[in-house]
């Protein structure tokens, strides 16, 4: 892995854990083991620099994930199962770790432009879900008030178990979603079996 790749790595691990105003470029050297020299060669605009191209690309990552585990599945059965997908994190973390977009996305002062890129992830997130349960004959704009709903309880309950110490909040919101999106879902293929 090339020094471009570690400082990404290292960025996304501490934005995870300390947020953009808590990554600073001391402790990326000091996590990469990268010298100062390299972060400047690599990304000439700095520490905004680094943390926006590190959202982006956790990001991707995180796209491909959810295109690959939604593709075909149950909708419904797949955002049961996105707790326990955290529950390992927030647990082995103790607690600390979280979403590197979330962090992106409240750390405008520190840098807009990791702002900016997490906006345009959890946009991307929307649209995966909603052609995803458009898919299941959820209409248009049913099918993306319920993507947004997902993402945005999804991250809400990340966050809430980040402050109790505990997978409960992630649990209860996992289920919740299921059974709305379920209710959709089941909804309209009975219309399609009705028809």
């Amino acid at each position: 892995m090339g020094a471009r790749d570690r400082l990404i790595d290292s960025a996304v691990a501490l934005m995870r854990c300390k947020g953009i105003a808590g990554t600073g470029i001391a402790q990326l050297l000091e996590h990469s083991g990268i010298s100062r020299r390299s972060v400047y060669l690599n990304f000439p605009g700095g520490k905004s620099e680094l943390v926006a191209e590190a959202t982006r690309t956790a990001g991707e990552a995180s796209s491909a994930i959810m295109r690959t585990v939604t593709a075909g599945a149950d909708l419904a059965a797949v955002i049961a199962a996105f707790p326990a997908m955290w529950r390992d994190t927030l647990v082995s973390s103790d607690y600390s770790a979280g979403c590197p977009i979330v962090a992106a996305a409240l750390g405008r002062s520190e840098s807009a432009e990791a702002a900016d890129v997490a906006g345009e992830i959890f946009t991307e997130w929307e649209g995966i879900l909603a052609e995803r349960l458009r898919a299941e004959r959820v209409e248009t704009e049913t099918a993306r008030s319920l993507a947004t709903t997902i993402i945005a309880a999804i991250e809400g309950a990340v966050v809430m178990s980040q402050a109790t110490r505990s997978t409960a909040p992630l649990e209860r919101v996992g289920k919740q979603l299921a059974e709305l999106v379920a209710g959709y879902t089941r909804r309209d293929e009975s219309a399609a079996v009705g028809s």
